[in-house]
């Protein structure tokens, strides 16, 4: 399993509509992706501008290559873009340990 970790920045003031946007397109395109196996989205309370999108799926590739590569990514991408106030940064990780 593979997580991906996504840092996103928005316009300042554009939470309400975002908050909407973000679920709605991880809802109807992200969860109808190849491998997605589940999500969750936090927002910052000191940085109320900053959102963490944190997406599991079961490989890499299924990301960076069946997901990104396809047209979902820009159906994605025209759902939450035009909030985005600079490109997102976005990280893989794997599971070293957890608790029980």
């Amino acid at each position: 399993m593979i997580l991906e970790v996504a840092d996103i920045r928005i316009q300042p003031g554009r939470q309400a509509e975002f908050d909407a946007a973000i679920q709605h397109g991880v809802n109807t395109v992200i969860s109808q992706a190849k491998g997605f196996a589940g999500f969750k989205v936090n927002k910052g309370i000191e940085s109320p501008e900053r959102y963490l999108l944190m997406i599991w799926w079961e490989t890499l590739e299924n990301h960076t290559v069946d997901f990104r590569e396809s047209p979902a990514f820009q159906a994605w991408r025209g759902i939450v873009g035009p909030f985005f106030a600079q490109p997102p940064q976005v990280e893989h990780f794997e599971l070293l340990a957890k608790s029980a």
